[in-house]
């Protein structure tokens, strides 16, 4: 009976003693739930109602900090521009316009330049912040990047200096002209000469106002409005005739090939002047006695074949700096040849946009004192004729055009013929 006794005893305070346990345990997991932890500073759903799904749809990067300037909610666009790391505003500069706003409660916005993340070219993104309190405890910054904006704007401002410059030139040197066939009233061969520069001028003038026009046609309209089957051996046929005169006055000769049954999608006026301005630019740029080959075959491709026109030349080739840089409007590879030959600079940016706007691309393969191949890709007629629609607009693109290695092989180097 003692034993018993005994066990009893035991057994009874050990219950009280694992009663009294389970009750501090419980008292301590309260406690612990109500004590903020360093995650929940992040996570709470301290901002004020709705805010979060505002900001969720919000183009601009959004930071939202607290008093302690810690990250309280962050877009992943703001992570991507590296505005936040590890929980922290990274951008001094935001973050003193934070804690000014903080103080005093006055929106504040500012342009500023960061330096671009994973790249070592000291490139620069343009960015404008604005910041303004949110409650009064909070801060709300939002950031709104401006690189591309300013990159188009600067293409536009340079694109109205170079038409000033172009128009300027011609319209100047007519009247210069003009003046010296009045002084020289008297001296009919010395009228003559000069009569014969003012219709140079001229023409150069007519030529630059008709490809302004191209230009801000091809821009502008859709082409798919009015396409139909083209078929290409006429494209080719006629961007021969075009540049027939220079190419016999140069003594070079012009050749086509595997264009027989292709036919493409699209507006026939507007490729036929892409097409004729790749022939001319090879006849310009290529020396007397070559040769300028244009060929054509069908590739495959991912929503429908593909036509590709390629022309090559055996002229003077393009620098690698170059390339990057011929498709730009009022671009020259030689300066001094187009003004020989009254090129324009626009040539090469009418095909990109008409290309472009076909739902096609154009490639470049050039090397120096060798020759050029420009290709043209464009989709066959009946496949793929929505492709256009979902072509990005050319002029958000750079104004660099794609140089990818041509798979049409270049034509011999140059060889005077005897």
């Amino acid at each position: 009976m003692d034993v018993n006794a005994a066990v009893a005893a035991a057994a009874a305070i050990a219950g009280v003693l694992t009663g009294v346990i389970a009750m501090l345990a419980f008292r301590w997991s309260e406690r612990d739930q109500k004590r903020p932890t360093r995650t929940s500073l992040h996570t709470d759903p301290v901002l004020p109602p709705g805010v979060d799904t505002v900001l969720s749809v919000l183009r601009s990067s959004a930071v939202v900090l607290d008093e302690a300037d810690t990250v309280v909610k962050a877009s992943s666009a703001a992570y991507a521009l590296g505005l936040v790391r590890g929980g922290k505003l990274a951008i001094e500069p935001m973050l003193g316009m934070a804690r000014d706003t903080r103080r005093d409660g006055e929106i504040r916005q500012v342009e500023l330049d960061l330096p671009r993340r994973g790249t070592g070219r000291g490139e620069a993104l343009a960015v404008s912040a604005r910041v303004a309190p949110l409650g009064s405890r909070l801060v709300l910054l939002l950031v709104e990047d401006l690189t591309e904006a300013r990159r188009i704007e600067a293409v536009r401002r340079d694109f109205v200096a170079n038409v000033s410059h172009e128009l300027k030139t011609p319209v100047g040197a007519l009247s210069l002209l003009s003046e010296a066939v009045m002084d020289a009233s008297d001296d009919p061969e010395a009228v003559q000469r000069f009569a014969g520069r003012m219709q140079i001028e001229a023409t150069r003038l007519t030529n630059l106002v008709q490809e302004l026009i191209d230009l801000s046609r091809v821009q502008n309209d859709d082409p798919l409005e009015d396409a139909e089957p083209v078929r290409v051996d006429e494209l080719v046929a006629e961007a021969i005739d075009r540049c027939r005169h220079q190419a016999g006055t140069k003594q070079i000769t012009m050749a086509a090939g595997g264009t027989a049954d292709l036919h493409v999608w699209g507006n026939r006026g507007q490729l036929a002047a892409a097409l004729g301005n790749l022939v001319e630019n090879a006849v310009n740029y290529s020396p007397a006695r070559t040769r300028v080959g244009i060929a054509a075959r069908r590739v495959s491709a991912p929503g429908g074949d593909m036509i590709e026109l390629a022309v090559t030349d055996q002229g003077i080739g393009i620098t690698d700096k170059d390339k990057e840089r011929i498709f730009e409007r009022f671009y020259r590879v030689d300066p001094a040849r187009s003004r020989a030959t009254g090129g324009t600079g626009l040539g090469l940016a009418i095909v990109k946009h008409v290309v472009a706007s076909h739902g096609g691309e154009v490639t470049v393969w050039s090397a120096e004192n060798q020759g050029s191949t420009f290709t043209l890709r464009l989709p066959e007629a009946g496949a793929a004729r929505d492709r256009a629609s979902q072509h990005p607009d050319p002029d958000l693109d750079d104004e660099a055009g794609n140089t990818e290695s041509s798979p049409y092989e270049p034509l011999p180097a140059p060889e005077v013929l005897p």
